[in-house]
């Protein structure tokens, strides 16, 4: 298999979105290896800045470079171009393409989501969007609730194994509110203190997304079957994010979620 520049940088970068890319093929899975890669550079952008008006010029710089497409101008740059080429082939809807940046705009405040609507929000403005957009160049078309609860098993999933990685960056996106409900500080984890703590908010945070939805389409049934692997992998360590297994992908991933299509 040839992998353009963006399929090589999604499957160093993000191994889920890759194996998922390899259900398609053609022009379809160029199209996605570009979404992808595009999402990836505009949400890495809180990682690779120090303060909060360079992550805005990075976004606006990304906000440009996608106006630009629409005006029939392409900057010289590898995943501008493949976007490009997606936007033309699949002729995606520029509010849409913007959405991927407005999602990660939050990430700048190192605040976290205040309620559970707001953490859904947040979910929905990020994997929601590159999904949607997803759905558009495969021309798989699924029920508005199916999307969102699908989207939001995996957002949550990401986010729960990722809670060592944030908490190393003194961040959280899980809900305050809660974590004021069970009682949990995050001047407490920012140093690794009381870990132990955190399993009732997993715990919460699980029984909120774990429930059965069925997808029509390979995507989402993808994207449902690495969720609920992740998921179960927390349950399996007793919801202890911190634990060592966490750091591991679950065994045999990728042929679990193509048995499951």
């Amino acid at each position: 298999m040839l992998l353009t520049y963006c399929g090589n940088l999604i499957r160093q970068q993000d191994t889920d979105r890759f194996l998922l890319s390899l259900l398609y093929k053609g022009a379809q899975r160029e199209g996605l290896w570009a979404l992808f890669a595009f999402h990836h550079e505009v949400a890495k952008t809180r990682d690779v800045v120090t303060e909060t008006v360079t992550g805005q010029i990075r976004l606006q710089w990304w906000r440009d470079a996608v106006e630009k497409i629409y005006a029939d101008e392409v900057l010289e740059h590898e995943v501008v171009k493949a976007l490009a080429e997606c936007i033309e082939r699949f002729g995606l809807n520029k509010d849409d393409v913007l959405a991927i940046i407005d999602g990660r705009v939050f990430d700048l405040s190192d605040e976290q989501p205040e309620t559970w609507s707001d953490f859904e929000a947040y979910i929905l403005g990020t994997v929601g969007a590159v999904n949607k957009t997803a759905l558009q160049i495969l021309d798989e078309e699924e029920a508005a609730d199916v999307v969102r609860d699908v989207c939001l098993q995996y957002g949550a999933a990401r986010i729960l194994c990722a809670v060592p990685y944030h908490l190393k960056r003194r961040r959280c996106l899980l809900p305050k509110e809660i974590m004021e409900a069970h009682d949990v500080r995050l001047t407490q984890l920012y140093d690794w203190g009381n870990v132990e703590t955190m399993r009732p908010v997993v715990k919460d945070v699980l029984g909120r997304v774990l429930g059965d939805v069925q997808p029509k389409h390979k995507m989402l049934c993808a994207n449902k079957k690495m969720a609920q692997l992740h998921l179960k992998q927390i349950v399996k360590c007793d919801c202890n994010v911190f634990d060592g297994r966490m750091m591991i992908d679950p065994p045999f991933k990728a042929l679990r979620v193509w048995l499951n299509l």
